[in-house]
């Protein structure tokens, strides 16, 4: 018996080694010399792609570094993004404030492009661009808070999509620490503050990760299962899945005490107009915030109907981009904003 199973593992051992190099070898030659941790060099990239743009903060996490400029994306001294008006435009003070996550920053696209910068000429005011790629519901309140001491806007627009409720209940997001809030009573305690510094990726990596990791093999059923993104991704749960939509209401609560006129904007990711059962749950949640929104008094707005509009008009691939809205997007989402801060959420000029 013992010599059957011998005979079987050495079996599954030769199958699944004959599968790894067929795998490699269909990604291409140099994957037959390179044997190193997947995971780990794509943790690594993360990292260094954030390090040019962001810089780390014992308050929020990590924010926008100041005098960054590469490929269409500038920011300014403060860290705001660039919002280019149009020239000659004459803009009035004191200015909007945008917070929120990429959807807020306007990934994938220039800065003339974002609807940050296209709300300017739309409502005759400046537009300071606070948002961050990456921030979770609970960063960017704390963010907003931030940003209105030193900004005193007229009007505040927090731009969030679903998935910034769970980036709420991880306590490290793509390898870079970040405060949360911990639900304590009626109230929300702040936690991992003063921020410590983001681990090195080596140091991240579990058991399994460190013995399969460097597998082509496992990371082409994962890539094709759609599991890769969540088996590779450094984040680092601290409360329970569903406590980010629980602290929806008392975060909002807390933005609608800056006394700032505040519309909260719903944005959503392009995967919902692939799956019909994840937009229906994207959907819920994004109702659910808005709600308390409205619960605290703010203004809201849920961009759904006229995202779903352009796609049905003009396609998916004129919407969107990879992960984010294209201009055309923008376009349409800085045409609502404006429409609806100018319904009494921004004092007249």
């Amino acid at each position: 018996m013992l010599g059957r199973a011998a005979l079987v593992l050495g079996s599954v051992l030769v199958t699944l080694l004959v599968l790894e190099l067929g795998c490699r070898l269909w990604r291409g030659p140099a994957a037959l010399l390179d044997w190193s941790n997947i995971i780990l060099a794509e943790r690594q990239a993360t990292l260094k792609a954030g390090a040019g743009r962001l810089k780390r903060d014992s308050e929020l996490g990590f924010v926008l570094r100041p005098g960054y400029a590469a490929d269409g994306v500038t920011y300014d001294l403060h860290g705001h993004r660039l919002t280019p008006a149009p020239a000659g435009t004459v803009l009035a003070e004191p200015p909007v404030l945008v917070v929120g996550d990429s959807y807020a920053h306007g990934d994938e696209v220039s800065d003339g492009e974002t609807w940050a910068a296209l709300l300017q000429p739309l409502t005759g005011r400046r537009t300071v661009n606070a948002g961050v790629s990456g921030y979770g519901l609970d960063q960017t309140v704390l963010r907003a808070e931030q940003q209105v001491r030193e900004v005193k806007p007229a009007a505040l627009v927090l731009v969030f999509i679903a998935d910034d409720l769970r980036r709420s209940e991880m306590k490290r997001v793509w390898g870079a620490e970040k405060p949360y809030f911990e639900p304590s009573g009626d109230d929300l305690a702040l936690r991992n503050v003063p921020v410590p510094p983001s681990p090195p990726p080596a140091a991240t990596l579990d058991l399994w990760q460190r013995l399969f990791g460097w597998s082509v093999l496992v990371d082409t059923i994962l890539r094709h299962k759609g599991w890769q993104y969540e088996w590779s991704i450094d984040h680092v749960r601290v409360l329970p899945r569903g406590t980010g939509e629980a602290m929806a209401c008392p975060l909002l609560k807390r933005l609608a005490g800056l006394r700032v006129p505040t519309l909260v904007v719903a944005e959503y990711d392009p995967y919902v107009w692939k799956n019909a059962e994840y937009a229906g749950e994207q959907r819920r949640l994004s109702r659910g915030v808005l709600d308390c929104a409205r619960a605290a008094g703010l203004g809201t707005l849920d961009l759904f109907e006229a995202i779903d509009e352009g796609v049905k008009r003009d396609g998916y691939a004129a919407m969107f981009r990879s992960s984010h809205p294209g201009p055309l997007g923008h376009r349409i989402a800085a045409e609502r904003i404006a429409a609806a801060l100018k319904d009494g959420y921004m004092p007249p000029r």
